[in-house]
């Protein structure tokens, strides 16, 4: 007879701390995914979604080392999970890139001229008053700002 497959996730000790959050930021992601496109340009339909996983990602990343409130075991689960993007966290641990809003804004091969996007630029630097990044909508994710 065949071995019957289950789909039990063991939780961490501290998820039921954390995961009333984690479910609401899910849900604020689906409905962002399920909210009509009309009048916005092909860009903009996917920012609220940027947006909500940024918020995700820093959630876990402040508890984690900020506030050092959940332990690794649980942090690791998170990253697992797909609760928090490894890779935006692990560019926010190195100097320059605390304030990172996505990993599309540092990729030279998504801009043109082979750079950064335009939102990496520090306020005082800019000559535009407001600039809004094309990947994400973020307005400014220098850490010197």
């Amino acid at each position: 007879m065949p071995r019957v497959k289950t789909n039990r996730i063991k939780y961490p000790e501290g998820w039921e701390l954390i995961e009333p959050t984690l479910v609401e930021l899910d849900a604020k992601m689906r409905e962002a995914g399920n909210d009509s496109n009309d009048g916005k340009r092909k860009c903009e339909a996917l920012w609220p979604i940027f947006k909500i996983a940024h918020q995700r990602s820093r959630y876990v990343y402040d508890l984690y080392y900020g506030r050092n409130e959940i332990s690794k075991e649980l942090y690791e689960f998170c990253l697992e999970q797909g609760y928090a993007d490894r890779n935006l966290i692990a560019k926010w641990k190195k100097p320059g890139y605390e304030r990172l809003c996505c990993l599309h804004c540092i990729q030279p091969r998504d801009h043109n001229f082979a750079t950064t996007c335009a939102c990496r630029v520090p306020k005082h630097l800019r000559e535009a008053a407001v600039i809004e990044c094309v990947h994400c909508g973020c307005q400014g994710c220098a850490s010197g700002d």
